[in-house]
């Protein structure tokens, strides 16, 4: 070997560990080129080429001025947890919007917001690239993270915005319901009232009949005052005598009605309507009967001795 070949070796050698560098470079700058992504800041990586050679100012390659800068690059570990925190956070995006798409069917209802649809494809493929970090290269896991956070957050605000509306249709909903469901009890207490007054009408028209006036006196005199068909018939000559059990009978001395109240606006005590109802009539006659005489046939008795009771 000659003395000049042994003075060219180290020379050759730096080249090459050169080379070797700027190659390694370049594939990684290649590879993050054809993912499509923005590289965030590279990770700090020992010099490869410090300890072969000094390599002249002015011919600094590119891939060297970035490696000139690593001395500000995130850590491995920091790398890695951002990518974690990004691929839970992906994660919990495509559980919610799943989330409120089924709320949404279960609902059943239309929403304001109009189309209900969330793509989600751009964020499952994030995820899946995340998941798949321990076969790439570190270097691209800043990228795929950033990439990751966007797809999330456009997804959330997707769901968001989703949630609200199905929340104004449910309350709405919920508003619409409650108003039916007064409007029904409004109507059903209307038929009900409108019931109620119809049988009073029937059975103020059977009771300010005779034979009604006699039915009604019977069984309340038995249900109240435990007279029998004994007292009742004492009770029917004796009103019979007084008014025929017309409820609209009137003396001249100014007694009215069935019992002949004297004045008639005695029976206000029963009721208001005392001038109109024979029912009226009926509870207030018992009742001054049984204080004044205690039983209808001691009233009768009274009457057919004095014509007056």
């Amino acid at each position: 070997m000659l003395r000049s070949d042994l003075k060219l070796l180290p020379v050759h050698r730096a080249r090459r560990t050169l080379t070797t560098a700027m190659t390694c470079a370049g594939l990684a700058l290649g590879m993050v080129a054809t993912t499509g992504l923005a590289v965030a800041a590279p990770l700090s990586m020992p010099d490869a080429s410090a300890s072969a050679f000094s390599a002249p100012a002015a011919t600094t390659a590119p891939a060297a001025m970035s490696v000139a800068t690593l001395g500000s690059t995130p850590t491995l570990q920091a790398v890695t947890q951002t990518a974690d925190s990004a691929t839970t956070d992906a994660q919990s995006a495509l559980a919610g919007a799943s989330a409120v798409q089924a709320d949404i069917a279960t609902a059943g209802l239309p929403l304001a917001v109009g189309d209900t649809s969330i793509d989600t494809a751009a964020l499952s493929d994030a995820v899946e690239r995340l998941s798949a970090s321990d076969l790439l290269p570190t270097v691209l896991l800043p990228a795929l993270s950033q990439n990751a956070e966007v797809e999330t957050q456009r997804v959330n605000d997707r769901v968001a915005t989703l949630r609200s509306s199905l929340n104004d249709a449910v309350a709405a909903k919920a508003a619409a319901d409650a108003a039916a469901e007064a409007q029904r009890q409004a109507e059903a207490a209307a038929a009900a009232e409108a019931q109620r007054e119809a049988e009073a009408a029937a059975a103020l028209a059977r009771v300010n009949t005779p034979d009604g006036a006699k039915a009604f006196a019977a069984q309340l005199a038995a249900d109240q005052y435990g007279w029998g068909d004994d007292q009742f018939s004492c009770l029917s000559s004796l009103w019979t005598k007084e008014s025929g059990w017309n409820y609209q009978a009137y003396n001249p001395s100014g007694a009215t009605g069935i019992p002949q109240s004297l004045p008639g606006d005695k029976m206000a005590s029963f009721g208001s309507d005392w001038a109109t109802n024979a029912a009226t009539q009926i509870k207030w006659g018992l009742d001054y009967i049984s204080r004044g005489y205690g039983t209808p046939c001691a009233a009768w008795g009274h009457s057919q001795a004095t014509n007056w009771y």
